[in-house]
């Protein structure tokens, strides 16, 4: 089924590139005289008023602000038919620029500190591998941005396989050795979480959050966890 998809474009010209964009696509079934380019003209500016009135009389977007919006369609004997069900909206506010110059001024005095500086992951305790690694869930304050896998050995050291983190900036960790000194896992790397920047590999986001996923995808749920200590 075709998809209209206007790409990122600030609302004021919203309605002119739908327009343009459902013309271009339909060039060659308006030639085919499968439909008149009239129909698709009255088409879209129905389109248009309904999205009219979803941005501006109820979310209220300033023409600045930027949005994408996407709809399935479909053109069956002579008329467009837009598929509304599937009609998707993404909005991006416009920040003033004031705003934006009091967060660069509050931050730049800091700025040689955050560059050079460790950066102040958290984290927490997601689960086993089927291997017994213990998998951590990497954090920047309340979000989640990363994940490693790594296996305690002997009680003596932690040794880090792989870590990988999206934010901020991507990066891999890989084969670290870390401490135990009586603590726990968590403990032993919060302890240690400087090791992620020292230690990091910067790569392209795609790569990090492709190890990210592998490393998540490792963790085996937590009734299989209990089977198995119970089976030992």
């Amino acid at each position: 089924m075709p998809r209209l998809s206007s790409g990122l474009v600030i609302a004021g010209a919203f309605a002119d590139k739908i327009r343009r964009t459902v013309f271009a696509q339909l060039r060659d079934v308006i030639k085919e005289g499968a439909i008149k380019s009239g129909d698709v003209a009255y088409s879209v500016a129905q389109l248009n008023k309904l999205l009219y009135s979803i941005l501006v009389e109820n979310l209220k977007v300033e023409k600045g602000d930027v949005v994408r919006i996407i709809v399935d369609y479909e053109v069956s004997e002579g008329k467009l038919e837009w598929k509304l069900d599937t009609l998707r909206i993404e909005l991006f506010r416009r920040v003033p620029t004031e705003e934006v110059q009091r967060a660069i001024d509050l931050v730049l005095p800091k700025a040689k500190a955050i560059m050079e500086g460790i950066v102040e992951y958290s984290v927490e305790r997601l689960g086993e591998t089927e291997d017994g690694d213990v998998v951590l869930s990497i954090k920047l304050g309340d979000r989640e941005v990363g994940a490693l896998v790594a296996t305690p050995i002997n009680g003596e050291f932690l040794y880090i396989k792989k870590a990988a983190m999206v934010a901020p900036s991507p990066s891999i960790v890989e084969r670290q050795r870390v401490p135990l000194d009586g603590k726990t896992v968590e403990e032993a790397v919060k302890s240690n979480i400087g090791i992620l920047t020292t230690t990091a590999r910067y790569v392209t986001d795609e790569e990090a959050r492709r190890m990210y996923e592998v490393i998540k995808r490792r963790i085996i749920p937590s009734a299989v966890v209990e089977r198995i200590k119970e089976e030992e």
